[in-house]
Protein backbone atom coordinates (compact mmCIF):
# COMPACT_ATOMS: atom_id res chain seq x y z
CA UNK A 1 0.00 0.00 0.00
CA UNK A 2 1.49 2.99 -1.36
CA UNK A 3 2.21 5.39 1.58
CA UNK A 4 -0.07 8.97 1.41
CA UNK A 5 2.16 12.07 1.68
CA UNK A 6 0.71 14.96 4.04
CA UNK A 7 1.59 18.54 2.27
CA UNK A 8 3.20 20.74 5.30
CA UNK A 9 0.63 23.78 6.07
CA UNK A 10 3.18 26.11 4.93
CA UNK A 11 3.56 24.51 1.59
CA UNK A 12 -0.02 25.22 1.15
CA UNK A 13 -1.38 27.75 -1.57
CA UNK A 14 -4.19 29.67 -0.74
CA UNK A 15 -4.72 31.86 -4.00
CA UNK A 16 -6.41 35.43 -3.63
CA UNK A 17 -8.75 34.96 -6.69
CA UNK A 18 -10.37 31.66 -7.65
CA UNK A 19 -10.49 32.74 -11.72
CA UNK A 20 -13.93 33.22 -11.74
CA UNK A 21 -15.45 36.30 -13.39
CA UNK A 22 -17.04 38.83 -10.44
CA UNK A 23 -20.35 39.01 -12.33
CA UNK A 24 -21.95 37.78 -15.81
CA UNK A 25 -23.82 40.51 -16.78
CA UNK A 26 -23.96 44.30 -15.69
CA UNK A 27 -27.48 43.73 -13.97
CA UNK A 28 -25.31 41.30 -11.80
CA UNK A 29 -22.40 43.67 -11.41
CA UNK A 30 -24.43 46.47 -10.16
CA UNK A 31 -26.07 44.52 -7.88
CA UNK A 32 -22.98 43.44 -6.48
CA UNK A 33 -21.35 46.33 -5.81
CA UNK A 34 -24.31 48.34 -4.53
CA UNK A 35 -25.17 45.67 -2.03
CA UNK A 36 -21.61 45.68 -0.99
CA UNK A 37 -21.41 50.01 -1.19
CA UNK A 38 -24.21 50.66 1.15
CA UNK A 39 -23.75 47.69 3.44
CA UNK A 40 -20.21 49.04 4.15
CA UNK A 41 -21.44 52.71 4.48
CA UNK A 42 -23.87 51.93 7.31
CA UNK A 43 -22.34 48.53 9.28
CA UNK A 44 -20.35 49.07 12.55
CA UNK A 45 -16.61 49.98 11.78
CA UNK A 46 -16.45 46.69 13.84
CA UNK A 47 -17.89 44.55 10.84
CA UNK A 48 -15.71 43.87 8.07
CA UNK A 49 -17.63 44.00 4.62
CA UNK A 50 -16.23 42.44 1.75
CA UNK A 51 -17.43 41.65 -1.92
CA UNK A 52 -16.03 38.68 -4.75
CA UNK A 53 -13.76 37.85 -1.78
CA UNK A 54 -12.56 33.90 -1.08
CA UNK A 55 -13.18 32.67 2.34
CA UNK A 56 -11.39 29.67 3.65
CA UNK A 57 -12.36 27.42 6.17
CA UNK A 58 -9.63 25.19 6.71
CA UNK A 59 -6.03 25.63 7.23
CA UNK A 60 -4.40 22.21 5.70
CA UNK A 61 -7.03 22.05 2.69
CA UNK A 62 -7.42 25.16 0.30
CA UNK A 63 -10.09 23.62 -1.40
CA UNK A 64 -12.96 24.28 1.27
CA UNK A 65 -13.81 27.95 0.71
CA UNK A 66 -16.09 29.94 -1.29
CA UNK A 67 -16.56 33.31 -2.54
CA UNK A 68 -19.71 35.33 -1.76
CA UNK A 69 -20.77 38.33 -3.63
CA UNK A 70 -20.74 40.34 -0.55
CA UNK A 71 -20.39 38.77 3.15
CA UNK A 72 -20.13 40.53 6.81
CA UNK A 73 -17.82 39.63 9.33
CA UNK A 74 -19.12 41.36 12.84
CA UNK A 75 -16.22 41.40 15.19
CA UNK A 76 -13.95 41.83 12.38
CA UNK A 77 -11.49 45.12 11.43
CA UNK A 78 -11.74 46.78 8.61
CA UNK A 79 -8.69 47.05 6.12
CA UNK A 80 -7.51 45.05 2.87
CA UNK A 81 -7.22 40.88 2.73
CA UNK A 82 -5.84 39.22 -0.09
CA UNK A 83 -8.49 36.26 0.99
CA UNK A 84 -10.77 35.83 4.03
CA UNK A 85 -9.01 32.88 6.38
CA UNK A 86 -10.94 32.56 9.51
CA UNK A 87 -8.43 30.65 11.05
CA UNK A 88 -6.79 34.16 11.16
CA UNK A 89 -9.99 35.93 11.95
CA UNK A 90 -10.52 34.75 15.67
CA UNK A 91 -11.98 31.72 13.87
CA UNK A 92 -15.32 34.21 13.18
CA UNK A 93 -16.92 32.95 10.60
CA UNK A 94 -18.89 35.72 8.37
CA UNK A 95 -22.48 36.09 9.60
CA UNK A 96 -24.11 37.71 7.06
CA UNK A 97 -23.76 36.60 3.42
CA UNK A 98 -25.04 37.51 0.25
CA UNK A 99 -25.13 35.85 -3.20
CA UNK A 100 -26.68 37.53 -6.24
CA UNK A 101 -27.86 35.22 -9.09
CA UNK A 102 -26.18 34.99 -12.79
CA UNK A 103 -28.01 32.98 -15.58
CA UNK A 104 -25.60 30.54 -14.90
CA UNK A 105 -25.89 29.50 -11.39
CA UNK A 106 -28.03 26.34 -11.08
CA UNK A 107 -30.78 25.65 -7.68
CA UNK A 108 -28.46 22.73 -6.34
CA UNK A 109 -25.34 24.99 -7.11
CA UNK A 110 -26.98 27.67 -4.84
CA UNK A 111 -27.89 24.93 -2.22
CA UNK A 112 -24.07 23.32 -2.11
CA UNK A 113 -23.42 27.35 -1.19
CA UNK A 114 -26.15 27.85 1.04
CA UNK A 115 -24.96 24.39 2.97
CA UNK A 116 -21.80 25.78 3.56
CA UNK A 117 -21.89 28.89 4.84
CA UNK A 118 -24.34 27.26 7.14
CA UNK A 119 -22.14 24.45 8.19
CA UNK A 120 -19.29 26.89 9.16
CA UNK A 121 -21.20 29.70 10.74
CA UNK A 122 -23.18 31.95 9.02
CA UNK A 123 -26.58 33.37 10.95
CA UNK A 124 -28.05 34.81 7.43
CA UNK A 125 -28.16 34.18 4.03
CA UNK A 126 -29.53 36.01 1.05
CA UNK A 127 -29.98 35.54 -2.66
CA UNK A 128 -31.20 38.18 -5.00
CA UNK A 129 -32.42 37.21 -8.27
CA UNK A 130 -31.56 40.81 -10.27
CA UNK A 131 -33.46 39.48 -13.43
CA UNK A 132 -37.14 39.12 -11.16
CA UNK A 133 -36.00 41.41 -8.45
CA UNK A 134 -36.89 38.84 -5.86
CA UNK A 135 -35.35 37.85 -2.80
CA UNK A 136 -34.35 34.33 -0.70
CA UNK A 137 -33.79 34.37 2.75
CA UNK A 138 -32.29 32.19 5.33
CA UNK A 139 -32.36 32.46 9.00
CA UNK A 140 -30.31 30.03 11.19
CA UNK A 141 -32.65 29.35 14.59
CA UNK A 142 -31.04 30.16 17.69
CA UNK A 143 -33.39 27.35 19.21
CA UNK A 144 -31.93 24.24 17.08
CA UNK A 145 -29.20 25.89 14.67
CA UNK A 146 -30.53 25.05 11.32
CA UNK A 147 -31.29 27.61 8.88
CA UNK A 148 -35.20 28.24 7.99
CA UNK A 149 -36.21 29.85 5.13
CA UNK A 150 -37.48 33.27 5.49
CA UNK A 151 -41.65 32.98 4.98
CA UNK A 152 -41.92 37.09 3.06
CA UNK A 153 -38.77 38.54 2.18
CA UNK A 154 -40.84 41.59 1.20
CA UNK A 155 -40.71 44.30 4.12
CA UNK A 156 -38.03 41.64 5.80
CA UNK A 157 -35.59 43.12 7.91
CA UNK A 158 -32.22 41.39 8.53
CA UNK A 159 -31.55 41.49 12.31
CA UNK A 160 -27.69 41.84 12.33
CA UNK A 161 -27.80 44.52 9.63
CA UNK A 162 -31.04 45.95 10.07
CA UNK A 163 -31.89 46.27 6.66
CA UNK A 164 -35.05 45.95 5.28
CA UNK A 165 -35.60 44.01 1.92
CA UNK A 166 -38.11 44.96 -0.71
CA UNK A 167 -39.84 43.83 -4.09
CA UNK A 168 -39.54 45.53 -7.26
CA UNK A 169 -39.37 43.90 -11.09
CA UNK A 170 -35.79 44.05 -12.36
CA UNK A 171 -34.50 46.55 -9.36
CA UNK A 172 -32.72 45.92 -6.19
CA UNK A 173 -34.67 47.29 -3.52
CA UNK A 174 -33.89 47.31 0.10
CA UNK A 175 -33.40 50.29 2.83
CA UNK A 176 -30.68 51.22 5.05
CA UNK A 177 -31.94 51.13 9.08
CA UNK A 178 -32.68 54.98 8.28
CA UNK A 179 -34.86 54.12 5.47
CA UNK A 180 -32.97 55.64 2.84
CA UNK A 181 -32.92 53.18 -0.59
CA UNK A 182 -30.02 51.47 -1.88
CA UNK A 183 -28.31 53.98 -3.82
CA UNK A 184 -26.28 52.64 -7.12
CA UNK A 185 -23.26 55.06 -7.46
CA UNK A 186 -24.84 56.42 -10.74
CA UNK A 187 -27.79 57.37 -8.40
CA UNK A 188 -25.33 58.52 -6.30
CA UNK A 189 -23.43 60.97 -8.34
CA UNK A 190 -27.02 62.06 -9.91
CA UNK A 191 -28.26 62.78 -6.44
CA UNK A 192 -24.44 64.61 -5.15
CA UNK A 193 -25.34 66.57 -8.40
CA UNK A 194 -28.97 67.41 -7.57
CA UNK A 195 -27.55 68.57 -4.15
CA UNK A 196 -25.20 70.55 -5.13
CA UNK A 197 -27.26 71.96 -7.76
CA UNK A 198 -29.91 72.74 -4.61
CA UNK A 199 -27.44 73.79 -2.31
CA UNK A 200 -25.57 76.38 -5.30
CA UNK A 201 -29.47 77.88 -6.22
CA UNK A 202 -29.65 78.09 -2.00
CA UNK A 203 -26.77 80.09 -1.94
CA UNK A 204 -27.63 82.27 -5.03
CA UNK A 205 -31.27 83.13 -3.10
CA UNK A 206 -29.45 83.56 0.12
CA UNK A 207 -27.07 86.26 -1.50
CA UNK A 208 -30.20 87.61 -3.25
CA UNK A 209 -32.29 87.94 -0.11
CA UNK A 210 -28.97 89.58 1.67
CA UNK A 211 -28.78 91.78 -1.02
CA UNK A 212 -32.24 92.90 -0.54
CA UNK A 213 -32.35 93.20 3.04
CA UNK A 214 -29.44 95.20 2.83
CA UNK A 215 -30.86 97.82 0.12
CA UNK A 216 -34.14 97.53 1.60
CA UNK A 217 -32.25 98.59 5.62
CA UNK A 218 -30.75 101.44 2.85
CA UNK A 219 -33.69 102.58 1.77
CA UNK A 220 -34.63 102.62 5.56
CA UNK A 221 -31.71 104.30 6.73
CA UNK A 222 -32.10 107.15 3.78
CA UNK A 223 -36.10 107.37 4.93
CA UNK A 224 -35.34 107.68 8.03
CA UNK A 225 -32.76 110.42 7.79
CA UNK A 226 -35.59 112.28 5.87
CA UNK A 227 -37.68 111.96 8.74
CA UNK A 228 -34.76 113.32 10.33
CA UNK A 229 -34.42 116.52 8.55
CA UNK A 230 -38.08 117.64 7.92
CA UNK A 231 -38.40 117.20 11.84
CA UNK A 232 -35.12 119.18 12.06
CA UNK A 233 -37.14 121.52 9.48
CA UNK A 234 -40.66 121.55 11.60
CA UNK A 235 -38.25 122.42 15.05
CA UNK A 236 -37.17 125.43 12.56
CA UNK A 237 -40.08 126.55 11.44
CA UNK A 238 -41.70 126.16 15.09
CA UNK A 239 -38.56 128.18 16.42
CA UNK A 240 -39.01 130.43 13.47
CA UNK A 241 -42.83 130.91 14.54
CA UNK A 242 -42.21 131.12 18.30
CA UNK A 243 -38.98 134.23 17.55
CA UNK A 244 -42.07 135.87 15.10
CA UNK A 245 -44.30 135.36 18.25
CA UNK A 246 -42.38 136.68 20.76
CA UNK A 247 -40.88 139.71 18.38
CA UNK A 248 -44.73 140.72 18.01
CA UNK A 249 -45.47 140.98 21.33
CA UNK A 250 -42.63 142.60 22.23
CA UNK A 251 -43.76 145.62 19.70
CA UNK A 252 -46.90 145.30 20.65
CA UNK A 253 -45.60 145.70 24.52
CA UNK A 254 -43.45 149.26 23.13
CA UNK A 255 -46.28 150.45 21.79
CA UNK A 256 -48.65 149.92 24.11
CA UNK A 257 -45.71 151.58 26.55
CA UNK A 258 -45.95 154.32 24.11
CA UNK A 259 -49.41 155.22 24.68
CA UNK A 260 -50.33 153.45 21.16
CA UNK A 261 -53.22 150.57 21.53
CA UNK A 262 -51.56 148.01 18.76
CA UNK A 263 -54.87 146.95 17.99
CA UNK A 264 -55.92 150.09 16.39
CA UNK A 265 -53.70 150.13 13.91
CA UNK A 266 -54.15 149.24 10.53
CA UNK A 267 -53.00 145.75 9.02
CA UNK A 268 -49.62 145.80 7.54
Amino acid sequence: MKAVQTVPATELVFPDSDGQPMAENTRQYEAIVTLKGNIEAFAPATAFVAGDHLIYVDPTDPSQRQAPDVYVAFGRPRGHRGSYKVWEEDNIFPQVIFEVLGPSNTPAEMRAKRHFYFQHGAEEYYEFDPEAGTWLGFIRNPDTGQPEPVETMDGFVSPRLGMKFDFAPLELRVYRPDGRRFLSFQELHDLAERNAHQAAEAQRLAERNAQQAAEAQQRAAEALQQAEEARRRLEQAAQQAEYQRQESERLRALLRAAGIDPDTLPPS
